[in-house]
């Protein structure tokens, strides 16, 4: 079985550009470049500055951000942001980043007095010296987005990353029917809706769906208790959906980076890889998912404004804002001193 899985995975990510990780650095250290010497204060850190490790997937007005806005940015400094940002992802990632943003657009014509509701009201922070350092990082939040990139030694660590939007199926208007995480979302049901009906009594551990993902903004996560349907009890049919969503999550990721991940899933996870459900079984009702293996950790929820609020979010147990490679890094480093 194992020789299959990965097989389909490769296949998933064949038609994706590569990335560069000296291309990022070089991306990123122009960027630094455009900012002003009052701006660099805002968004230039020290790598080891423990704001690296605070994230969040609220307004910005609502949780305070690190480092410079895109609102703040003129238009020279803009092209080098969003020429740092689709360094770092695939282009399906680039444009859902832009989709993302643009909603607070929808949002502030739906709540115009709602204080909040300022377009891009989004924050870039850079950790180290890109294009200098070995070791450095940045991030890029705003409402429903959160992106956190670790590079080691031209390898990049990519989470945790956020994706959620509000609505998750516009009503109404010229966009009327666009649901930005359809895929993610309808995956789910699909697999879902494949199970026996003594399958799906073991995947829905719960009759109530969450209110929100359970690890919400947490620094570090930890493995959480298995609950749902395991891999192993599943057909391969079904294991080939179970892999669909776990591609869909990485497909924001370059290919290269999402080859990787995919590559350590398919040696660490595949035996023990959970498909947790809660809540209702139908679309349009609250209802949360869960996706847990040895080393990752997927959730989605939609259950806010009747359903129709919509939060994403991928989890490495180890390799959160690169802790893996920095352990690493800093292993090698130490013996080659002695």
């Amino acid at each position: 079985m194992k020789r299959i899985l990965p097989f389909v995975f490769l296949l998933f990510f064949m038609a994706k550009t590569s990335l560069a990780n000296n291309v990022g650095s070089e991306k990123a250290a122009e960027f630094v470049k455009s900012l002003s010497e009052e701006q660099k204060q805002q968004c230039v850190f020290p790598f080891k500055n423990i704001n690296r490790y605070d994230w969040h997937f609220l307004p910005a007005t609502m949780a305070y951000r690190f480092g410079v806005g895109i609102k703040d940015l003129d238009e020279v400094q803009k092209q080098a942001f969003y020429a740092l940002l689709r360094a770092f992802l695939s282009d399906e990632g680039f444009t859902r980043t832009q989709d993302i943003m643009s909603y607070e657009y929808l949002l502030k014509e739906m709540e115009p007095n709602n204080p909040s509701r300022i377009p891009e009201n989004y924050y870039v922070a850079i950790y180290g010296t890109p294009g200098t350092d070995a070791v450095w990082g940045w991030k890029f939040s705003g409402h429903h987005l959160a992106l956190n990139f670790t590079v080691v030694n031209d390898t990049l660590a990519f989470a945790p990353f956020f994706f959620g939007a509000n609505p998750a199926e516009v009503k109404q208007g010229p966009n009327k029917g666009r649901r930005l995480l359809k895929l993610e979302e309808d995956l789910g049901f699909e697999l879902l809706q494949s199970f026996t009906p003594i399958q799906q009594e073991i995947a829905i551990f719960r009759d109530e769906a969450y209110s929100e993902i359970v690890t919400t903004n947490s620094q570090v996560v930890g493995r959480l208790k298995p609950v749902g349907l395991s891999a192993k009890e599943m057909t391969l049919e079904q294991k080939l959906m179970l892999n669909k969503i776990v591609a869909a999550y990485l497909n924001s990721m370059p290919a290269d980076v999402a080859k990787a991940r995919t590559a350590r899933i398919v040696k660490e996870d595949m035996d023990d890889i959970w498909f947790g459900w809660a809540g209702d079984t139908v679309l349009g009702k609250p209802h949360y998912y869960r996706i847990q293996g040895k080393t990752f950790l997927v959730e989605l929820d939609n259950t806010q404004n009747n359903a129709n609020h919509i939060h994403s979010v991928w989890r490495d147990f180890d390799g959160d804002f690169g802790e893996d490679l920095l352990q690493e890094h800093y292993h090698e480093s130490h013996h080659a001193k002695h």
